[in-house]
């Protein structure tokens, strides 16, 4: 049995958010294809509450303070169903799947300081309550932990592989920070980089913590790369035809940020760099009535449909990788899963 004992229980230690881009409205609908797994998900939330306890209180106080939303744990999700095609052992799978979870705040930590974000789903970012510098150690001492937690597995393949994710999120990180995405292939890389990689390793360590044959936790590594890519796409399309209820965030926050995402591009692309659109994207800052009409003008040249069908041409491929493994529950689980983020854009 793998050990887990990273903190002290707390009585005082106040549950907050994991910042999840999920209304209420989507993590409630979700809930039916996490069953199998919901009783074990309860218990990976627990153990999280108790690892963010720290012998610092004022770490205690900014780790935990991402936890009040009480978020689906998407990661550790995809990690314990991919673990029901072989041996399932919730003790062996838990430190894997709350460092996955680890990393994943860790991440949004960071990126709130860097977008110089004030709120997550409507509470502050940890920046905006403590500042930039209790932001950054934070989430490196969230980083640490899920090292720490990863290195309790014999097997190299799992700290190797979330080592190589962390690299490659850092990577997509300063792409994105750089505004080097001119086209479609690079936008691609930039969102493998910083999403699509880690819900990857999610079902391939997942599967292979339970000591699954190589042909399947490398068919479940592929499903969870084409659903992270088409999570990420949605998400960008949601950005421009959502609402701010259903984002947590405003509509058309990337445009404000200078990002450019797949519908912008290929509505530039179709419209010209030297038109409109391409005039506001590249104007920074832009005022709410330039953000509201570069959105028009990018579904008006279709921006938004074309993404939709990318997105669901990576959903396909994942939908096709399940052929490839055991007929068991969870596998319908994973089937479902990606037809709602198919659904989620529309």
């Amino acid at each position: 049995m793998v050990s887990i004992s990273l903190g002290q229980e707390s009585t005082s230690g106040r549950a907050n958010k994991d910042g999840e881009l999920l209304s209420r409205d989507v993590k409630v609908r979700m809930l039916p294809l996490f069953a199998e797994i919901q009783e074990d998900l309860k218990v990976v939330d627990s153990e999280l509450r108790r690892l963010l306890v720290h012998p610092d209180p004022l770490l205690t106080q900014t780790a935990t303070h991402l936890l009040a939303a009480g978020g689906k744990r998407l990661r550790p999700a995809f990690a314990l169903l991919a673990a029901r095609f072989h041996r399932y052992d919730l003790q062996r799978l838990l430190p894997l799947a709350l460092a996955l979870e680890l990393i994943h705040m860790a991440t949004l930590v960071h990126d709130d300081v860097i977008d110089r974000a004030h709120t997550r789903r409507g509470s502050p970012t940890v920046s905006a309550a403590w500042g930039n510098r209790i932001s950054v150690h934070t989430g490196n001492c969230l980083l640490a932990k899920a090292l720490i937690l990863a290195a309790q597995y014999r097997d190299p393949l799992i700290p190797r592989e979330l080592a190589r994710v962390c690299v490659k999120m850092c990577e997509g990180e300063i792409i994105q920070l750089t505004g080097t995405v001119s086209s479609v292939r690079e936008y691609l890389y930039r969102i493998k980089c910083k999403t699509a990689l880690l819900i990857a390793a999610s079902c391939k360590l997942g599967a292979a913590a339970a000591g699954a044959p190589l042909a399947v936790y490398r068919a479940l590594g592929r499903y969870g790369y084409f659903v992270g890519m088409a999570y990420q796409i949605t998400d960008d399309v949601l950005d421009l035809s959502g609402t701010e209820a259903q984002l947590g965030k405003p509509v058309g926050n990337d445009l404000r940020q200078g990002i450019v995402t797949l519908p912008v591009i290929y509505a530039i692309r179709r419209s010209g760099a030297e038109s409109r659109l391409g005039y506001l994207v590249a104007k920074q800052p832009k005022s709410e009535q330039e953000v509201e009409e570069a959105i028009r003008l990018t579904i008006i040249a279709g921006g938004i449909e074309y993404a939709r069908g990318v997105a669901g041409r990576y959903l396909a491929k994942a939908i096709g990788e399940l052929r490839h493994l055991p007929d068991v529950p969870a596998r319908d689980s994973l089937r479902q899963i990606a037809e709602f983020v198919h659904a989620r854009s529309y």
